[in-house]
């Protein structure tokens, strides 16, 4: 917990953002056109440190730490999708994850972020509420065990394992959360509190953070508009014509009620990242505009 009067220690909590602001790595035709240059120039004049890795950046380590270091930006963390549920794919994930493991510890980061995106629907143009994915007993058990196994294969190599809780996959409302968590080894599986996907999906972002505290090793803060999900739920939307509708948001700018989250965390004494994330149309949306005004709503929010 902070002693200084503001909220966290700012050398042990860092502020970063990601490119969704800027492009979308899962709507590749949501972009209109900003170079990776131009991406991380933004991030560092808008006042953040650090960064999540996206398909625009260099993949060479020393390309991208060098581009990286000229900003005064650092990695965040990668992210791996796993497909723990379809067996013939269990095999994959593996070596996926050890592959960006490597490349992580090169960056210097110490968080791995994955999500279970086996049966996964958030990428298709299909209802993200009525066709989200209800794992088997069997796909939980395979999900579970595959989690320990990578938390321990991070523990070794001196990084935290921290799940993502997702819109349109098998774990996305307080139920699954809960009984993912319940079912992993707390010494080997952390979550990430994401925000705007928790409050998207009906859950309460701050009753998990309370249960959950001493297990949060990453955050993704992201506000939601809540007209635009009643809407979603109402009409049937997927979640890229969610994402199209601005669904998401900077802290700040929607419907989540933050200072009693950032207590909490603090409370719970977090250490790590706090990384702005707005899955949004850059054509309506101006990145930096709204990087910047995440920045400047932290600062009051926080004192830093």
């Amino acid at each position: 917990m902070s002693t200084n009067g503001n909220l966290f220690n700012p050398q042990k909590v860092k502020l970063g953002i990601t490119p969704t602001l800027w492009w979308n790595d899962d709507f590749p035709l949501m972009d209109i056109g900003i170079p990776f240059e131009q991406c991380v120039s933004e991030m560092a004049l808008a006042g953040f440190h650090g960064c999540s890795i996206g398909h625009k950046y260099p993949t060479e380590p020393s390309v991208l730490e060098r581009e990286l270091k000229l900003r005064g930006l650092s990695v965040t963390e990668p992210w791996v999708s796993t497909y723990f549920t379809i067996k013939s794919m269990r095999q994959q994930t593996v070596e996926t994850f050890i592959k960006q493991m490597q490349f992580i510890k090169q960056m210097g980061a110490t968080d791995m972020v994955v999500a279970e995106f086996g049966q996964a629907v958030n990428p298709l143009p299909v209802a993200v509420f009525a066709n989200r994915p209800i794992f088997t007993s069997e796909q939980w058990r395979d999900l579970l065990e595959g989690l320990n196994e990578l938390g321990a294969m991070a523990n070794d190599n001196g990084l935290h394992l921290c799940y993502h809780p997702h819109m349109g996959t098998g774990v996305m409302i307080q139920e699954d959360v809960d009984r993912l968590m319940q079912n992993t080894d707390p010494a080997r599986v952390h979550l990430l509190l994401d925000t705007g996907h928790l409050a998207f999906a009906g859950a309460n972002p701050l009753e998990v953070t309370v249960q959950y505290g001493p297990r949060i090793k990453h955050i993704h803060l992201k506000d939601v508009r809540s007209k635009v999900v009643k809407r979603v739920r109402d009409e049937g939307l997927s979640f890229q014509q969610a994402i199209e509708a601005g669904v998401f948001t900077v802290p700040g700018d929607g419907d989540i009620d933050f200072p009693p989250i950032f207590r909490a965390l603090d409370e719970a004494g977090f250490q790590g990242w706090l990384v702005v994330e707005a899955e949004q149309d850059p054509a309506k949306a101006n990145p930096l505009e709204y990087a910047s005004m995440a920045r400047t709503y932290l600062r009051k929010e926080l004192g830093w």
